[in-house]
């Protein structure tokens, strides 16, 4: 019989599991979203791209890789995060691939490949380069018609990655063709290691047209004209402004050349003005092509005059206008109410116009006794998104899609020594501190992400592929008075259009990593684009 003392026990026990399951049942997990800050594979080349807003995870292989055995070498996630693949792991990256990370939520990420190989197809005397269809495995490249199609000299092959072998071989093989009225036809078998095998139909056209324009590549003040001619000719360029009689060369030094095609440079154009192109090869012209140049755009604020204050923020723009440029005073104000690291200043460059002013950027330790951290000044075109804890979230860039060939403005600085470092930066605590301008064009659909966050870092990447144009500038060293700089920018191809500019000066170099000196100061005026070469 059970006695009451046991009853009680029994009643007390089912009341605190009871009191359990409920407490359990009414908590729910934290939300942390999870992201992949870092990748890397064997037989990478260039950076991994990484977009947290898409939770996608870019890399780019070499061409001997096989796309289908894809070795992980370092995956690193955010702290505490789980991921279905991991170090070693083998992938099949021919299409994109679902990788899931788990915490108290799961979290789905993409990972992509993109992979070039370098395709060769020459004969004596074509005209222009080849073309190549790698969907269809054909390619084809163009002779004159005078030429004829009864001797067909191919001087150089490659279909497939470096070390392939064509018919059995891996120098220019002997090909037998099939001679049509106007081409000639042959197959060949490309393979490579134990994952390429593939047949390729390659095509001779006989060409009534020798020479021509391709297409124009025009900016403001310069164009880039590509064109074509016979290969063992001297091919080139000409122009002249719509309407005008006489034609302007090209000079040789401007050109340059693969096989029989080029890339003729016209410099020292108008802005906004139509012109007319031809090309050249030996006697012969090609049809006229017409361009016209796009405006000399600028930036609103590049002489940092505007500023305003939003309760305890210092902005850099006027009051009610459209924000284009913002600093990190959003952040660390937070910390100390008094403490904008990025505030106007009346001491100006000497050309500067009566009364303007200039952005003074100073670094500082901000925060209360011995709570914050160090606060780099900075100010960048973009916006400050918000305030993970004592970390930023950035939104660098405002769309932008002409393409300016410098940067130029002027500057002073104070350096100071290094005095505050992260793990990664210890070895340069007790050096001078740097101050950075940098500007980058690129073809981003959304503004570049920054998070500060150890947890779940994401900064800027100059190698990151969407980059169409990128130049910087840096100081170690005081300089007392201002002093002019101009930053080229190197292009990596002419014919991508800009859809976004990213220019950010600080006066720590590097200060998204909270590394830097108490006390440099940077002074910034007056900047401006250049459009020529």
């Amino acid at each position: 019989m059970m006695t009451i003392d046991k009853m009680r026990r029994i009643v007390l026990c089912l009341t605190v599991c009871l009191l359990a399951a409920c407490i359990q049942n009414d908590l729910p997990y934290p939300t942390v979203k999870l992201y992949i800050t870092d990748m890397t594979v064997e037989g990478q080349v260039g950076s991994t791209l990484i977009s947290n807003d898409n939770r996608k995870v870019t890399l780019e292989l070499g061409e001997t890789v096989n796309p289908k055995k894809v070795k992980v070498q370092t995956l690193t996630l955010t702290e505490g995060g789980k991921a279905t693949i991991g170090p070693d792991s083998i992938l099949d990256l021919t299409s994109p691939l679902k990788v899931t990370l788990s915490l108290y939520q799961d979290y789905d990420w993409m990972v992509e490949a993109t992979q070039t190989i370098e395709r060769i197809f020459t004969v004596a005397g074509q005209v222009g380069q080849a073309r190549f269809y790698p969907e269809t495995r054909e390619a084809s490249v163009n002779i004159p018609v005078e030429q004829g199609l009864g001797i067909i000299e191919l001087t150089g092959l490659k279909l497939g990655p470096t070390g392939s072998t064509i018919d059995g071989k891996t120098e220019v093989p002997l090909l037998y063709w099939t001679r049509k009225d106007n081409f000639a036809t042959t197959k060949v078998r490309v393979k490579y290691s134990d994952f390429l095998d593939e047949e390729w139909t390659l095509y001779v056209n006989l060409s009534n047209i020798k020479v021509g324009v391709n297409t124009v590549d025009e900016w403001t003040n310069v164009a880039w004209v590509h064109g074509f001619g016979l290969a063992n000719q001297e091919n080139g360029c000409e122009y002249k402004k719509e309407g005008d009689t006489d034609w302007t060369r090209v000079d040789a030094s401007e050109v340059t050349h693969d096989g029989g095609n080029f890339t003729a440079r016209i410099i020292h154009l108008q802005a906004n003005t139509t012109y007319v192109c031809r090309a050249y090869s030996g006697e012969e012209y090609g049809e006229e092509m017409s361009f016209t140049t796009g405006d000399a755009v600028t930036v609103p604020n590049m002489n940092f005059d505007e500023w305003h204050q939003e309760e305890k923020v210092i902005c850099p723009w006027k009051e009610g206008d459209e924000s284009w440029w913002d600093t990190g005073n959003w952040g660390s104000t937070t910390l100390s109410a008094n403490d904008n690291i990025t505030q106007p200043t009346s001491d100006v460059w000497s050309g500067a116009v009566t009364g303007s002013q200039a952005a003074l950027l100073g670094s500082k330790f901000v925060g209360l006794g011995g709570f914050g951290k160090f606060a780099a000044g900075n100010l960048f075109l973009g916006k400050y998104k918000d305030t993970d804890g004592t970390n930023g979230i950035l939104g660098f860039g405002r769309e932008f899609t002409a393409r300016p060939t410098k940067l130029k403005g002027h500057f002073k600085y104070t350096e100071s020594t290094i005095n505050y470092a992260d793990d990664a930066h210890a070895d340069l605590k007790g050096k001078p501190d740097t101050c950075i301008v940098w500007v980058a064009l690129g073809d981003w659909s959304e503004p570049v992400e920054i998070r500060t966050n150890p947890k779940n870092s994401k900064y800027f990447d100059k190698n990151d592929p969407n980059i169409i144009a990128y130049g910087e500038m840096n100081c170690g060293e005081t300089v007392s008075a201002y002093k002019d700089f101009e930053i080229k920018l190197d292009y990596r191809s002419t014919s991508r259009v800009p859809k976004y500019l990213l220019i950010v000066c600080s006066a720590s170099k590097y200060g998204d990593y909270f590394t830097g000196g108490a006390g440099s100061t940077m002074w910034v005026d007056d900047f401006s684009f250049e459009y020529d070469y």
